[in-house]
């Protein structure tokens, strides 16, 4: 049976990297595209072994060219974090409409499946909780995070477009938080900052009162959600993420509990639009996927704090 061949944009991040990993045990061959503005070669050095995996550096706005077959176009490029697209805001709105238009182009050039790595984000700072795929979102489109909700939602308008306008198969993810190894210390997020400072004795930061929700969703229970979707016949926008919603303050004390800390919680300025609550509805994965996550938060957080040891 001949290989399928996947292209991972953005495939030297936290997520994409796990995304190429799983692809190569499912025996695809995987083309790894990353400018490695946010993505690091410490996330797939080790599948530099595999004769089955190709890193090609270059920018995804500028233009894809990848010769031969393709099956899939898997597009996760893009800066994720807020201390990222904060840093990064045009580059955040370019991946997410000029880099979305080009894996799209290839997509539709080669016949090839595509996926979008959307994101909870498109909800905003929700007013219907848990948030359901037929809600619009709350978004502020001008605040210093439209950066990346707008750039997220532009990416769901265009890939649409192209599947009603040119046929192609695509398929839209919109991925909730999601943790596990290989997450950069420094990417601003409340995980891995919590177990950092944890680790180091510092105080723990928490913005806000801490209690704001987040639901967290182990990293290789989101990447067989993605699998499940790409093979799907699935076109609609799609919830992957966890529903076991606990406020930021539980969070901490759950870190503080797992690494034995003895970290002070200290409380600062919540940042601008910051959502308060995050859950997400993932009945349409659950019936349409035959999807759920397994892994829970306390198994999760034993197989993440060694990575940050």
């Amino acid at each position: 049976m001949n290989k399928q061949v996947s292209i991972v944009t953005g495939g030297a991040g936290f997520l994409g990297s796990h995304l190429c990993e799983r692809l190569l045990k499912e025996n695809h061959y995987v083309i790894c595209i990353d400018n490695l503005l946010t993505g690091s070669l410490n996330n797939i050095n080790h599948l530099f072994l595999n004769n089955d995996f190709t890193f090609i550096k270059a920018d995804v706005t500028n233009f894809i060219h990848v010769p031969g077959d393709v099956d899939n176009v898997l597009h996760f490029a893009s800066p994720a974090s807020p201390i990222d697209y904060l840093k990064y805001p045009i580059q955040t709105l370019k991946v997410g409409a000029l880099g979305t238009h080009k894996a799209l182009g290839l997509a539709k050039d080669k016949k090839a499946r595509f996926l979008l790595a959307s994101t909870s984000e498109v909800y905003g700072d929700p007013l219907i909780h848990p948030q359901k795929e037929d809600y619009w979102g709350n978004v502020n489109p001008v605040g210093p995070r439209g950066v990346y909700d707008e750039a997220k939602r532009f990416a769901e308008a265009l890939t649409m477009a192209y599947h009603r306008t040119h046929s192609v198969d695509t398929k839209i993810a919109r991925i909730f938080n999601t943790y596990g190894p290989r997450m950069r210390r420094d990417d601003g997020r409340a995980l891995p900052v919590f177990i950092n400072q944890a680790l180091k004795g510092e105080p723990i930061t928490i913005f806000g009162d801490g209690s704001q929700t987040r639901s967290f969703c182990y990293v290789s229970d989101l990447v067989d959600g993605i699998i499940k979707l790409l093979f799907s016949d699935i076109n609609d926008p799609i919830n992957l993420g966890n529903t076991d919603e606990i406020t930021i303050n539980q969070l901490a004390e759950e870190i503080l509990l797992q690494t034995k800390s003895k970290s002070k919680i200290v409380y600062q300025e919540l940042p601008e639009d910051d959502p308060k609550i995050r859950k997400p509805d993932i009945s349409a994965a659950n019936l349409l996927l035959n999807w759920h996550p397994i892994v829970n938060r306390e198994e999760g957080l034993k197989l993440t704090i060694p990575y940050f040891q």
